[in-house]
C-alpha cells in the first residue's frame, strides 16, 4: 500500500482549511500558495472531496471552501479512503466480502487482515484536530536548565 500524492495533498488541504476555519471561506489559490501545491491539482482534489459532509463551497468574489464540520469530525482514515479508494494491502480485502477462491484455506490471509485492521485502526484514530494540535505543540518548546 502506498498513499498517492492525491491522498497526501487532500490531507494537507483539509488540515489547511481546519487551521483557517475562523477566516470563513478560503480560496484555493491561498491554500495552493501556503501548501506549495498546484492550484490545478487542488481543483482535481476538490472535485473528489466536494461532498456535503466534507466541504462547503461558496462561489464569487468572497468564494472558496471551508470544512462542513469541525476538525475533530474528520479522520485521516476517512479522508484517505475517499481519495485512495481503499487502504487494503492485498486485492482480496478490497471488497466487504472476500471472494477469493483461496480465502477458506489461505495460510497468509490472517497476516493481511491483521495489517489491514492495524492500518485502519491507526488512521481512524487520528483526526484533523489531532494534526493541528500536534503541530501547535511542536512549536511550544519549554527549556528548563
Amino acid at each position: 500500500m502506498k498513499i498517492s500524492t492525491k491522498g497526501r495533498y487532500a490531507l494537507r488541504m483539509l488540515v489547511d482549511l481546519a487551521e483557517h476555519r475562523n477566516e470563513g471561506y478560503v480560496a484555493l489559490k491561498d491554500i495552493a500558495k501556503r501548501q506549495d501545491i498546484s492550484k490545478k491539482y487542488l481543483e482535481q482534489i476538490v472535485s473528489i472531496l466536494n461532498r456535503p459532509d466534507i466541504l462547503k463551497t461558496n462561489r464569487g468574489y468572497q468564494g472558496g471552501y471551508m470544512l462542513a464540520q469541525t476538525p475533530d469530525k474528520y479522520t485521516v482514515g476517512d479522508i484517505l479512503r475517499i481519495t485512495e479508494g481503499t487502504l487494503a494491502p492485498v486485492s482480496c480485502l478490497e471488497q466487504e466480502e472476500n471472494f477469493c477462491e483461496r480465502s477458506a484455506y489461505c495460510s497468509t490471509l490472517f497476516i493481511w487482515e491483521g495489517l489491514y485492521k492495524a492500518v485502519n485502526d491507526y488512521l481512524n484514530s487520528i483526526t484533523l484536530q489531532d494534526v493541528i494540535d500536534r503541530k501547535n505543540d511542536a512549536g511550544n518548546f519549554d527549556y528548563v536548565i
